[in-house]
């Protein structure tokens, strides 16, 4: 005990809960909170203070202040002048003309061939349909799609023609 009155310091008599009833105990050093109540007083005061020092560059109209001038607190009359609202529409002008083409999703989505749900299984051709795993092979479902005219443009694409000249002509 003799320790304690040469140091000035003095034992706490039993943990001291924070001071915003959260239920964590607090300490002295953090004004009877806990870390995390002390944090986030801490954070909305330095909040405050950006708030209120970017509200007096624009009341004073400084905008490049550094916050070593006095402020000189005066009446500031401000009027409003009216705004003018322009609406822009995001959708294009012919959707509006056909509301048949867009449609809802109407629900679950099913196989075009036997109408069997299929969920996140189903499988998309390139006929541009939905199919389950039964009809999934294009000679399942007739598939109108061309796969072969496909194939060909794919094939000469990607391995052009290339041809040297014969002959040097002198």
């Amino acid at each position: 005990m003799e320790s304690h009155d040469e140091t000035g310091c003095q034992a706490p008599e039993g943990p001291i809960l924070c001071i915003n009833n959260c239920g964590f105990f607090g300490s002295a050093a953090t004004m009877n909170m806990c870390s995390k109540c002390h944090k986030d007083i801490i954070l909305n005061q330095q909040q405050a203070q950006l708030a209120a020092s970017s509200f007096e560059s624009i009341v004073n109209g400084n905008s490049s202040r550094n916050g070593k001038e006095p402020v000189v607190a005066g009446a500031v009359d401000v009027q409003a002048a009216p705004v003018e609202v322009k609406i822009i529409s995001t959708e294009p002008s012919n959707a509006s003309s056909k509301p048949s083409e867009m449609k809802a999703k109407e629900g679950p989505s099913r196989c075009t061939t036997c109408q069997k749900r299929v969920g996140l299984t189903g499988f998309g051709c390139r006929c541009g349909s939905l199919f389950c795993a039964v009809h999934r092979y294009s000679d399942k479902h007739d598939c109108p799609f061309d796969y072969r005219t496909a194939a060909r443009d794919a094939i000469a694409k990607a391995n052009p023609v290339v041809k040297a000249e014969k002959l040097d002509k002198i």
